[in-house]
């Protein structure tokens, strides 16, 4: 039984193994006759029921009896006894005889079972579980002065009891919240009688319902008294815990914002989640079956509590006494009292500034979508109408847009939506600026033009949420803004705007893939409406921004001319950040040039000009040109201290998912997987509101570490949900798709892949060929069908090792093709790419047998700059080498296995202890593996290492292959074993060990 139990839906018991392990230690002390109680609290939905299954399945496990009765919500009197009723059920038909017996000794016991059950003879057919029918048609007890309650509360511990003296008797009682008086004080009785019984009774009950008044919480104060007694509570899931919860729900990865959308509208209930995923709403309205569960809790409010509770569901934020003073128009006496009643029956919060707020996020959705059409109009007109009438503070045209634009009030709604966009815009904050100036966008034309205010027109509105989705991780929304903007130009539209507007959508295409060409073109029509007019701030930008596109189309001089005129004009006007800009592509030409001192003295000033001309998009575009010029050169400990200080200005300015951001943050994480500072799972999330693509990119890297940890499922899942986006960014399939061969080579699926590494180089031909990316792509496919023609050596399939063979070179020359005709940014092919292209040799030779150690030792001193994984790859194929070379492999199998050990590289790791086993080599730390011997055993490590192979129906050949031993030494061996075995031949050795216990554990 596993501490984190799958339960017969197959969702896993996320995050409770706190939980799970102080209800097993309860029952581990009632197995040794300390009878204990355990009190289960937590909200609704919160996972109560699913633990106590997962109790029982544990307890049943261990040989335990689980009986289960379960409360129900019945208004008028209840049903006395019910939960004792129908968890004690199973008794009265038990076909043990000691159990029966128990049970006929105790007549008292005969007014809480079905009638007559358990006083007649035992039947054979096993009594079948109770339904809903069966507990509204039980006998009901007469009048409690008429049943006798002491023997009934005698009758029910004395069975108990008794029962559990042949085995540990578990009793769960579930949603108490609903117990009756006559249930609550048996259960008292019970509790307070726990000795040396082998008894475990576990309740549960919604803390939310037992509010100040309820008759339970006098009961739950008194029993946590008692020494036998103890509290469990139950917390919804963090944010962590609901991430995982959600994942392991979704069938296939799902877009980053929309797992964000459910854990925070869930705010960590596993049943709101999974009611949320279900349907799929993401940010629609709430399931009807939710909403219907949510809405119940107010039923039991009084009109005026109700009547609160809908006007600070309209709110959608905590909302201070006056306020709903205000808007309720209720008298402060009738206002305090439902204030008071909501708060005790857990609807609604205070918190420690005195506003209210609801006590789940999800029932004020529920409120708010239950409200008729015109209460909801008139109470978002009474709060505009508030908020209007009081002083102007943060957030304050953010709350009066909102409210007007609910209640039609357009005009007043339009103007505020445009403040509250510049405020966002001051606060760092472009996704919400985007979302006030799509909002402006949608109701523009219902606001006449008389009303709409000065200074805005459709093209600026545009304009501004091409930019504000570019700056917030939604490249494909810019584009599209952008695109709309254009076609938006008039013959009127003054030159300097126009050219503002296609220079918006150029540097919009910029982030997308396979948009150069387009965007290109937009840049030119920028550069066509102001290269014949005097230096203004317009021309400037145009040709900072023609400068790099000349750059990336390779037209060096032409941009180099380009950029020295933006410059020049920038000067001239005062564009100091025009001017950063256009300093941005000087130091990347120089980089290109081969003149890196150069590019970074540019850069830097680029980055000091940008900074003081308060333009933070050019500086973090300066930033990762500087970071990229030092990473080129494999300088990673700089390369990765500018991208850090990148990603934090970025955070710091409202841009961590801007264009150059998401770079930023990308490079940092592929540094960090090059040089071994592997990050846990927080770095593979993006931002909310990004787009999917954006996500996909951070995610691709990701699935690096995902593999190199050896969590092959989480990997395939990976590889899977993200191939839709192979088209979005070149790097998604770079990242993704090696990710997917290394996982299958990890797993011995050595033809699956040498299929993807075909598959990802087909692909990438045709999109953009000679990338140096493919030396990479190659390296890794010609390593997979070096293993694929090992293993069909093995086998003698011949064939097969020949089409391994011919795969194998197939992408070698792929690879050295990519070496000569790929494009370094430095135009010199830099470490990395010489270190994969050493690699990539040394892989070759594998693909005829023995690999070459000295190739592979090369290989691993090329990657001495820095990356420490890949290093610790190539040692271990050189210790491979080694050892087919009968040579020393202690040293490279411990510098690999340190650095598999450090990053936690499981795959890795076990391949390197595994090699290092058969080959008699001890690394620190790890205790030796040879198997443990019998008294009579008379082979030796090797004798044994040697037969088990034998017994697999290896050669004397393959042996020797596996065991880095010649084929003579292996006859040796076997020589040897015949004649300490008494066999004759080698099958009749094998058949001996077997019956001496001699090969109880046999290794492929």
């Amino acid at each position: 039984m596993h501490l984190v139990p799958r339960l017969g839906s197959g969702i896993p018991l996320v995050a409770r193994t706190h939980e799970m392990r102080r209800l097993r230690a309860a029952f581990a002390r009632a197995e040794r006759g300390e009878a204990g109680a355990v009190l289960l609290s937590g909200d609704a939905g919160v996972g109560k029921t699913r633990l106590l299954t997962a109790l029982g399945e544990h307890v049943e496990a261990c040989g335990g009896l689980v009986l289960t009765g379960r409360c129900i919500d019945v208004r008028e009197g209840g049903l006395p006894y019910l939960p004792f009723a129908e968890a004690l059920a199973p008794l009265g038909s038990a076909s043990d005889p000691a159990v029966a017996a128990a049970v006929r000794a105790r007549p008292a016991l005969g007014r809480l079972l079905p009638q007559g059950q358990g006083f007649e003879e035992p039947r054979a057919a096993e009594h079948p579980p109770m339904t809903s029918h069966d507990r509204e048609t039980m006998v009901r007890p007469r009048p409690e002065q008429d049943l006798g309650q002491l023997q009934l509360f005698d009758a029910v511990l004395g069975v108990l009891t008794e029962v559990a003296e042949s085995r540990p008797v578990v009793l769960l009682l579930e949603d108490l919240h609903w117990a009756d008086a006559s249930t609550r004080n048996l259960l008292s009785f019970l509790l307070s009688r726990l000795r040396a019984q082998r008894l475990l009774v576990v309740g549960s009950y919604r803390e939310e319902d037992v509010h100040r008044r309820h008759p339970l919480r006098g009961l739950l104060s008194e029993l946590v008294r008692l020494a036998t007694v103890e509290r469990v509570d139950l917390h919804p899931f963090g944010a962590a815990d609901a991430r995982k919860f959600v994942a392991a729900l979704a069938d296939q990865p799902m877009p980053a914002d929309v797992v964000a959308d459910i854990v925070d509208r869930s705010q960590g209930n596993p049943f709101f989640a999974e009611e949320l995923l279900a349907t799929k709403t993401e940010c629609n309205d709430l399931p009807a079956g939710l909403a219907e569960v949510l809405l119940s809790r107010l039923e039991r409010l009084s009109p005026d509590a109700r009547r609160v509770v809908r006007v600070l569901s309209v709110a959608n934020e905590p909302v201070m006494h006056a306020a709903l003073a205000d808007v309720s128009g209720l008298g402060e006496l009738e206002l305090d009292e439902a204030l008071r009643e909501a708060v005790q029956h857990h609807v609604l919060v205070v918190l420690s500034d005195g506003s209210y707020t609801f006590r789940h996020a999800l029932l004020q959705e529920a409120v708010y979508g239950d409200l008729l059409p015109g209460e909801r109009s008139r109470t978002h007109a009474a709060y505009a109408a508030r908020i209007k009438a009081r002083p102007q503070g943060r957030g304050h045209d953010a709350k009066l847009a909102y409210h007007s634009m609910q209640s039609s009030d357009l005009v007043t709604a339009l103007p505020a939506f445009l403040r509250a966009m510049d405020e966002a815009e001051k606060l760092g904050a472009p996704g919400s600026a985007l979302g006030h100036v799509e909002q402006a966008l949608s109701i523009w034309d219902a606001v006449a033009p008389a009303d709409r205010p000065e200074g805005f027109d459709e093209l600026r509105l545009l304009h501004e949420a091409s930019y504000f989705a570019g700056t917030s991780g939604e490249p494909e929304r810019a584009a599209a803004f952008a695109r709309s903007a254009t076609q938006a130009l008039t013959p009127e539209t003054s030159s300097d705007r126009a050219a503002k507007t296609w220079r918006r959508l150029a540097e919009a295409l910029l982030a997308l893939e396979g948009t150069l060409d387009e965007a290109t073109a937009a840049i030119d029509r920028a550069w066509d409406l102001v290269k014949d007019t005097e230096p203004s701030g317009t021309r400037a930008w145009v040709l900072a921004s023609r400068a790099g596109f000349l750059r990336l189309i390779d037209q060096p001089e032409a941009a180099l001319e380009s950029a020295r005129t933006a410059v020049s004009d920038a000067q001239a006007v005062g564009a100091a950040n025009a001017e950063a800009s256009a300093l941005v592509t000087l130091g990347t030409l120089a980089d290109s040039a081969g003149h890196p001192a150069e590019a970074r003295d540019w850069l830097r000033k680029a980055q000091r000009k940008a900074r003081e001309a308060g333009g933070p998009n050019t500086e973090i575009r300066a930033t990762y040109f500087l970071a990229l010029s030092h990473d080129d050169e494999g300088e990673f400990a700089e390369a990765l201290e500018h991208v850090t200080s990148g990603v934090a200005r970025a955070e710091e300015t409202g841009l961590s998912w801007s264009s150059f951001g998401i770079e930023l943050r990308a490079r940092q994480l592929m540094l960090r997987y090059l040089i071994g500072d592997w990050p846990d799972e927080s770095a593979s999330r993006a931002g909310r509101g990004v787009s999917s693509a954006v996500a996909a990119r951070i995610l691709g890297i990701w699935s690096l570490f995902v593999v190199a940890r050896g969590r092959f499922d989480e990997a395939a899942k990976l590889v899977s949900g993200l191939r839709q986006h192979w088209t979005a960014d070149m790097q998604i399939p770079l990242s993704i798709g090696d990710a997917g061969i290394q996982a299958a080579y990890w797993r011995g699926e050595h033809a699956e892949a040498v299929r993807r590494a075909e598959d990802l180089v087909g692909w990438l031909e045709r999109i953009e060929p000679g990338l140096l990316a493919g030396i990479r792509v190659a390296t890794l496919g010609v390593s997979a069908a070096a293993a694929l023609a090992a293993d069909a050596r093995v086998h003698g399939d011949q064939t097969a090792v020949g089409a391994a063979v011919a795969a194998g070179e197939r992408l070698l020359a792929h690879g050295r093709m990519c070496s000569v005709v790929g494009q370094p940014r430095s135009g010199t092919l830099g470490p990395e790419g010489r270190a994969w292209l050493a690699r990539l040799e040394a892989a070759a030779s594998c693909l005829s047998g023995r690999g070459d150690a000295a190739k592979w030792a090369a290989a691993a001193e090329a990657f001495g700059y820095g990356a420490v994984y890949e290093q610790a790859i190539c040692r271990w194929h050189e210790a491979e080498a080694l050892l087919a070379a009968d040579a020393s492999a202690a040293t490279a199998l411990e510098a690999a296995h340190a650095v598999a050990v450090r990053l936690g590289a499981i795959p890795l790791r076990d391949a390197v202890r595994d090699l290092a086993h058969r080959a008699r080599v001890e690394l620190d730390g790890v205790e030796p593996a040879a198997p443990a011997r019998t008294v009579a055993d008379p082979l030796t490590d090797r004798e044994r290492d040697v037969l088990e192979r034998v017994a697999l129906g290896r050669t004397n050949r393959q042996v020797g292959e596996e065991l880095y031993i010649s084929e003579k030494t292996v006859s040796v061996h076997l020589s040897r074993v015949m004649a300490k075995l008494g066999a004759s031949r080698r099958a009749e050795a094998v058949a001996i060990a077997y019956d001496r216990g001699l090969l109880t554990a046999p290794t492929a």
